[in-house]
């Protein structure tokens, strides 16, 4: 199909060919049905075909299974006579087992090359969010953000987030009267939210080199895009550090791609799995960000869809941004369910055919109900699908395999080394110590003059002088008796008896004249 993306056969006997216009993949799409329907089939042949058009793929492995994409199917697989028979049923006259370049991501860095952001890219709305903090607490952590750009200190790992927590909790006072209340309770519960997510492997994600957005924009030499999987089963395992990681990424590309308009075809396609832990207990600054990004990424060129057991996970007005639209089937057990099967089919093109409400019920595995954006991006009429079989592998590669093409993957060697360059931590450790220094040489410097003090107050008290009084030096000479003796002569002179001495001398002396 010239511009589209080949997804299975419709109509009444499955021949009439359905597929996905490439010029409005950017319109973001839907797949979503209970457990066991085909969802991850949908996901890989979806994946398959955007990729033989050139267009780099992002999708998370949840279970394990997609690795399957680097590997070419078999015709010892156990459903290969069925997936000849479903190719001839819908017409796929061209089917064939094929092989697509993959590259492996892995956050712990064990089934693929590390993917790191830093404490600064995250942002603290973000990381608040993973952190589960309180107003109060996403107040202070904004705090913190704003000294660490004033202070010049970069924040790129954990360690410098709790570092400048710390100094933030010593300077609470000034900053408070600069900022607002810091309280030191808030600061402590949010180093022990730190202390769980690097508990939970946390840690891993925040570093550097940190993920060049170009990484998982490649195409290969055959000009065929890249498909980027990033494991996720062990990952499932702190829901909200996997959910909060993808919405980063999406933002990253919302902030760093150019305008494009609307191209011939995706820049990239983002495939967010398990989508519904993205929206559970968001606040509403959340849900507000996905949804801006969601209806004005598509102008960067990037198509986002979401996949989910139910389209009531995903909040109406982000589900409204979704064009195109995958349904597998629904089971509707309890009230709920059955009000959430009528919703999902209200907003779907009628089909006269058939009643939507009751196909979504009735669809089997590997079935589903489609609704594809037409010519000027209207929705197209809803359709009964039996989907494509995959040309990749169904199911996961062997580990050795995986391990070949992460080494033999074009950005291997460039993030496997953790760089630890100086950063906040580093920059405050050497502004203690520091401080540490001059406050030992100003103590050192208070003992010597105590110590001085006392030796002068010692020195003094055995002299015979008055301790603490200053007095010049004298050095005493014994007296000759001559000078004894004149001293005496000319202290009788000053006396009464001198002068009258001196009067009678000057009277004879006049007298004699």
């Amino acid at each position: 199909m010239d511009g589209h993306i080949f997804i299975g056969g419709g109509g009444d006997d499955y021949a009439v060919k359905q597929g996905l216009l490439l010029k409005y993949a950017n319109r973001h799409g839907l797949i979503a049905g209970a457990t066991g329907t085909g969802k991850t089939v949908t996901l890989q042949i979806l994946a398959e075909g955007f990729a033989a058009q050139g267009v780099p793929v992002f999708l998370s492995d949840v279970k394990g299974d997609l690795s399957g994409l680097a590997a070419a199917g078999s015709a010892d697989f156990k459903l290969h006579d069925a997936f000849m028979s479903r190719a001839e049923t819908i017409g796929f006259d061209d089917y064939a087992y094929d092989t697509f370049p993959v590259t492996f991501w892995d956050l712990y860095g064990d089934q693929g090359h590390p993917i790191r952001t830093t404490v600064s890219e995250m942002g603290p709305l973000l990381l608040a969010r993973l952190l589960e903090l309180t107003d109060a607490q996403e107040g202070v952590l904004n705090i913190a953000f704003r000294v660490s750009d004033e202070e010049g200190l970069p924040l790129l790992d954990l360690k410098d987030l709790q570092s400048l927590l710390v100094w933030v909790g010593q300077n609470a006072k000034d900053l408070s009267l600069r900022y607002g209340n810091v309280s030191t309770s808030s600061v402590g519960a949010i180093q022990r939210a730190l202390l769980v997510l690097e508990n939970q492997g946390g840690h891993n994600l925040f570093g550097e080199p940190a993920l060049e957005l170009s990484d998982i924009m490649r195409t290969d030499t055959d000009g065929r895009g890249r498909i980027s999987i990033l494991a996720a089963d062990k990952l499932m395992g702190a829901p909200r550090l996997y959910a909060t990681f993808l919405l980063w990424l999406l933002s990253e590309l919302f902030e760093e791609l150019p305008e494009v308009g609307d191209p011939d075809k995706p820049k990239l396609v983002f495939f967010f799995d398990e989508a519904h832990l993205l929206f559970d207990d968001a606040p509403k600054a959340l849900v507000d960000k996905v949804e801006q990004v969601a209806r004005l990424i598509r102008s960067k060129g990037v198509g986002v869809y979401f996949c989910t057991q139910n389209p009531a996970d995903v909040p109406e007005d982000i589900l409204g941004q979704l064009g195109n639209r995958v349904q597998h089937a629904l089971r509707a057990f309890t009230a709920k369910d059955r009000k959430e099967l009528r919703q999902a089919a209200e907003t779907y093109r009628d089909n006269p055919r058939f009643v939507t409400e009751d196909a979504i019920r009735e669809v089997g595995v590997g079935e589903a109900v489609t609704s594809m954006l037409e010519r000027k991006g209207a929705p197209g009429v809803v359709e009964r699908t039996l989907i494509r079989p995959p040309s990749s592998q169904l199911g996961p590669i062997d580990p050795k395999e995986r391990q070949a093409l992460i080494n033999a993957s074009p950005i291997a060697g460039k993030y496997e080394t953790l760089k630890d360059r100086e950063s906040a931590y580093e920059v405050l450790t050497k502004r203690a110590s520091d401080a540490a220094r001059e406050a030992e040489k100003a103590e050192q410097a208070e003992e010597e003059a105590e110590m001085a003090e006392r030796e002068y107050r010692a020195g003094r008290r055995y002299s015979g002088e008055r301790v603490g009084r200053s007095t010049s030096k004298r050095t005493r000479k014994t007296e000759s008796f001559g000078e004894a003796m004149t001293k005496v002569v000319v202290k009788e002179l000053k006396g009464v008896t001198g002068r009258r001495i001196v009067r009678g001398i000057f009277g004879t002396l006049f007298k004699g004249r």
